[in-house]
């Protein structure tokens, strides 16, 4: 059996998808996008079976990274940010053997290929011009079942899955502790004297009337009032539940200057966008900027240190960071929202409130549009939200730090071990490659 040497693009047809994922329709046909899950559309792109590959970064910020392939089959659409690669031959390349050697030897043949400061991305032309080495359909198939046979890797691959999935429940969980007071029970025992959360709501009501009455802020339309039917779990006796706009002085989107992309330059006013913004915090690496003049201009859409900011719209809708101190000053987008506490120590118990499960699921509820990927701003002031004392914040706050640093050290043991498996895996197909090789031609 003779292993040959090919150019994917002298024998596939590499074609880019025609689907704006934002604007897809949902339908009957899954629509491939970068994730791990198919999203739906009304009209379908292709009627076959591919390799679909990414062309932008999976991580974005000037790093270049492929996190999966995709194998699909049948009608199909596929977003705009990804191709699929059609085998003109089937009885030469076996699809699903071209899947699982790509996906196996992407870092090595087509994460080199992306480019890009800012965006990175990869090119068809590059894509066309990737060499592989391509056994004999028979052994195509022999390595096809090698892998789906592979005990070993299988039992690794599910384990490591498995992990992924409790950490993650972990996380989750470690969150609606917190914000149901289950966490902070003993605390509560030890500190019964702190003030009440029901006191500090009417301070922060008493302040917000007086930054009305003195036209510092605006007056927003009254919120109804709490129904009994409304409040989704329970809460300690000390705590109050409350609507996210009492907690603020400003909730709300910003916008894109007049002219758009067209008034970015290289260096300036930090202009925020959705995929600056991450749970975990504001990434700047790929930021543009907006001039001082514009930045004046806009002013509703300024950012302040300790604000909240919130994806409001799109794939990343939910995900939401605080603006560090040192962070100087900056503008947001229309696909962000910025929250503005009255009092600035609540941002960080507001920020896990909005991660946990509970709040983003309360999203999912009200959100709207033809896709329903927008959140109105008049359902976000509505959400219900669980309010402890202040010296309570501080205390669930740093728990959960706590927790999730050791989540987080979790994660890293997984991905070693899953890069072990990947390592693993790539050997044996490496090794299938080799029995029986007669050369290269």
């Amino acid at each position: 059996m003779s292993n040959k040497i090919i150019r994917l693009g002298d024998y596939c047809d590499i074609v880019k998808g025609a689907t704006g994922i934002q604007k897809a329709i949902p339908g009957e046909f899954p629509l491939v996008v970068t994730a791990e899950e198919r999203k739906s559309h009304n009209e379908y792109q292709f009627d076959t079976t591919a390799v679909i590959i990414p062309l932008v970064s999976s991580t974005g910020h000037g790093h270049a990274s492929i996190k999966r392939l995709h194998y699909q089959e049948g009608k199909f659409a596929l977003g705009t940010i990804l191709c699929a690669v059609l085998i003109k031959d089937t009885t030469i390349i076996n699809p699903r053997f071209l899947y699982i050697y790509l996906s196996y030897f992407k870092d090595h043949l087509l994460v080199p290929l992306m480019k890009g400061a800012a965006n990175v991305t990869l090119s068809i032309k590059k894509i066309k011009n990737v060499e592989l080495i391509l056994p004999s359909l028979e052994r195509q198939l022999e390595i096809l079942d090698l892998e789906s046979n592979s005990d070993l890797i299988d039992k690794l691959s599910f384990e490591i899955l498995t992990q992924k999935n409790l950490v993650d429940q972990l996380k989750q969980s470690i969150l609606q502790e917190a914000i149901q007071g289950n966490l902070t029970q003993e605390w509560r025992q030890q500190n019964p004297n702190t003030e009440s959360a029901s006191e500090i709501l009417e301070r922060i009501k008493a302040e917000k009337a007086q930054l009305i009455k003195d036209k510092k802020i605006r007056k927003e339309k009254p919120l109804p009032p709490i129904t009994e039917e409304e409040i989704p779990f329970d809460i300690p006796e000390s705590w109050v539940w409350c609507r996210l706009l009492d907690l603020c002085s400003k909730t709300g989107s910003g916008s894109t200057p007049r002219g758009g992309k067209s008034t970015y330059i290289e260096s300036g006013v930090k202009f925020i966008r959705s995929q600056n913004v991450f749970d975990e915090g504001l990434k700047t690496k790929d930021v543009v900027y907006i001039s001082n003049d514009i930045h004046e201009k806009m002013n509703s859409t300024k950012v302040k240190p300790e604000d909240l900011l919130l994806n409001i719209t799109g794939g990343s809708i939910g995900r939401c960071c605080i603006v560090p101190l040192n962070f100087y000053t900056g503008n947001v987008n229309q696909h962000v929202s910025i929250i503005r506490c009255l009092k600035k120590s609540i941002c960080y118990y507001l920020h896990r409130v909005i991660c946990s499960d509970y709040f983003q699921a309360t999203i999912f509820d009200v959100q709207t549009g033809a896709g329903r990927e927008g959140l109105p701003k008049n359902k976000m002031d509505e959400i219900l939200i669980p309010l402890p004392s202040i010296e309570e914040q501080k205390v669930i706050v740093e728990k959960v730090e706590n927790l999730m640093q050791k989540c987080n050290e979790l994660e890293q043991e997984i991905a070693q071990s899953e890069q072990n498996a990947n390592m693993l895996m790539q050997a044996v197909l490496k090794e299938a490659f080799e029995e029986g090789e007669d050369g290269e031609s």
